[in-house]
């Protein structure tokens, strides 16, 4: 397997003017995804690698363009975003998409969905904007390392700001793609308390992969790819030392 083929993106644009120092705004005049979809575990990647240690993987049917089936109970929204976007690092070399960096990548932040505007600081002239990771869900987080990947067809307009506001990437976006596309019956969650914040959401997401198993006749397989595309991880208190608490939100008008 060639892993370098693994997280295509498209790119780069050079943008004309573009100086380091200066800001690239990126808006997103558009997004659609095509086709199908794909979720899996991947062994050793992921929140919780060390208890899923399996190769498992799920294929979608993403036709109907808003929504599609996770099972006969469980239906999904689509709503589309690019998990990489990016200008070129100030450091020449081969460069990982993964993980991200103050120039932006693979940042997945999913409310960057059509109406959104991305603000990256721009380390080299001509800002070699690149893009891709097409998503069609994911909760925030992106829990078991993918949410579900998909091809993926937009638009993007691009305004140069002379000059550095930020040095690191920030974005504009609508309430609408900030929350979940239906919030109308509520949201179930758990948490995970103590000191360290990564084991608060190992342990928030453990606590929903147990309830899901129990009140929703999931494997616990299914349980953990399903809070990847429909959890969002959120960091409820950090100020009351020692300890503090993420919380897990399901949305609960998955459920049909």
């Amino acid at each position: 397997m060639n892993k370098s083929q693994m997280h295509p993106i498209s790119g780069p644009i050079y943008i004309e003017g573009a100086e380091a120092g200066d800001t690239l705004e990126v808006e997103i005049m558009d997004l659609q995804t095509t086709g199908w979809g794909w979720t899996a575990i991947i062994p050793g990647k992921g929140l919780l690698s060390e208890e899923f240690t399996e190769g498992y993987i799920r294929t979608f049917d993403l036709n109907k363009k808003t929504h599609f089936k996770f099972n006969k109970n469980i239906t999904v929204p689509i709503i589309p975003f690019l998990g990489t976007m990016g200008v070129a690092p100030e450091v020449d070399g081969d460069h990982p998409i993964i993980p991200p960096n103050k120039f932006g990548g693979n940042i997945d932040i999913r409310h960057l969905t059509k109406g959104a505007r991305l603000f990256l600081p721009i380390q080299v002239n001509g800002a070699l904007f690149s893009a891709g990771d097409g998503h069609a869900a994911q909760g925030d987080g992106e829990i078991c390392i993918n949410g579900v990947e998909s091809p993926l067809y937009g638009e993007l307009k691009f305004t140069l700001h002379k000059g550095s506001t930020s040095k690191t990437p920030y974005f504009y976006t609508s309430t609408k793609s900030a929350c979940f596309a239906d919030n109308s019956k509520g949201f179930f969650g758990t948490t995970g308390i103590g000191p360290d914040l990564k084991k608060c959401a190992e342990t928030a997401v453990k606590n929903m992969i147990d309830h899901l198993e129990r009140n929703h006749s999931l494997s616990r397989k299914e349980a953990y790819i399903l809070s990847s595309l429909t959890v969002d991880l959120k960091i409820s208190e950090i100020v009351n030392e020692p300890n503090y608490v993420v919380s897990a939100y399901l949305p609960l008008s998955i459920f049909n």
